[in-house]
């Protein structure tokens, strides 16, 4: 099983996508941590080093970073699009954004979310712009890869609440024994 997860920042992808992984007992891929490297350079291996990750029979993998959505979504069995609404989303990255700020937690290869991005207006540079800015565009984007028929080859689940989330997980089958 190959399963995407898309969404705006801040929807919850990551959590949704641990989640999974762990409930199906496969890996999971988090394309932010291929894709930030030390200092939050930009990898700049990073297709390659997505097709490797990508390589192997069974994945969850989260994001939507542009230059890998195709790979990621043309490989993926099933893809499954977080779609919060805007209010819910907000509330969530900046809850997270002020507890990762604040506690100083390692994101991916050392990196830590700043205090002093948060005072930024480029949504570049502060994650809660980022995501404000972003969300229609993201959803835009989302509709229109599924009603091109990019998508056809995958079954398409829209998550609209968490307690929907929470029935998909539970709908995943349990790990296969050994």
């Amino acid at each position: 099983m190959r399963i995407a997860i898309v969404g705006v920042s801040g929807s919850g992808k990551t959590t949704l996508a641990r989640k999974a992984a762990t409930r199906l007992d496969i890996p999971h891929i988090e394309i932010d941590a291929v894709h930030h490297l030390a200092g939050w350079e930009p990898n700049p291996n990073f297709v390659a080093d997505m097709a490797h990750a990508l390589d192997v029979p069974d994945w969850v993998c989260d994001g939507n970073y542009h230059p890998v959505e195709e790979i990621v979504r043309g490989a993926a069995d099933v893809i499954v699009c977080f779609d919060l609404p805007r209010r819910q989303v907000m509330r969530q990255v900046v809850t997270r954004t002020l507890r990762r700020s604040f506690t100083r937690e390692e994101l991916w290869n050392g990196n830590r979310e700043s205090v002093t991005n948060l005072l930024r207006w480029d949504p570049e540079r502060n994650i809660i712009r980022w995501a404000w800015v972003y969300h229609r565009r993201r959803l835009e984007r989302m509709r229109a890869s599924e009603q091109s028929g990019a998508w056809d080859h995958a079954q398409v689940i829209w998550v609209h609440s968490h307690s929907e989330a929470d029935a998909w997980l539970d709908s995943l089958p349990s790990p296969r024994v050994s």
